[in-house]
């Protein structure tokens, strides 16, 4: 690796990128039950950290035709998909209008958070495992495509996932329409 591929992949808007993406992985393969509420303020605030730091990104273009690392197996996949699905309930799917089924449409679309957000935890997961193994070599390339695929891919499905937990967590129902300040738990749960 160059010393200018070095500067750019160990730069900080990379390395707070990689900080959150990590916080977002530990989150979501935790063994540890968390309440749904708790689940939701958590989400509330990683989401859009995720999308800010993603959006600082470098610019930087694939060098390398080969395909890039995967770390996340398919098991690893369902077993997020699940384990969200089981935190949201019945609440699990809502209804999606970015979508390009939706222009032609007649009845609403539907999309699911659980599905949604092991979509994003398994491209994170492939970026911040390239880097948790110090895969120097790879870094670059992994930050390219982590990049594109957030431009092309799960940048909007983070933007869309955004709303249903937000209105789980702010609905009136709730009783609740904030999180008490002594939810916060350090991190990036400020």
């Amino acid at each position: 690796m160059s010393s200018a591929d070095t500067d750019i992949v160990y730069s900080k808007p990379v390395i707070d990128f990689v900080t959150v993406g990590v916080e977002f992985c530990a989150m979501l393969e935790s063994e540890e039950a968390v309440a749904r509420r708790e689940w939701l303020i958590k989400m509330s605030r990683l989401l859009p950290m995720l999308y800010l730091k993603a959006a600082l990104l470098p610019e930087t273009i694939a060098v390398d035709e080969a395909p890039a690392e995967t770390f996340v197996r398919e098991e690893d996949y369902v077993c997020v998909a699940g384990k969200v699905a089981s935190i949201m309930g019945g609440d699990d799917v809502y209804l999606d209008v970015f979508v390009d089924d939706m222009k032609y449409s007649d009845t609403p679309v539907s999309a699911s958070v659980s599905e949604n957000i092991a979509d994003i935890y398994q491209d994170l997961r492939n970026f911040v495992s390239v880097y948790q193994y110090e895969m120097a070599d790879r870094m670059l390339e992994a930050l390219a495509v982590v990049t594109e695929n957030f431009k092309n891919y799960w940048g909007q499905k983070l933007v869309n996932v955004l709303r249903p937990v937000h209105t789980l967590l702010y609905a009136e129902n709730t009783g609740d329409e904030y999180p008490a300040d002594n939810e916060n738990e350090g991190g990036f749960w400020l």
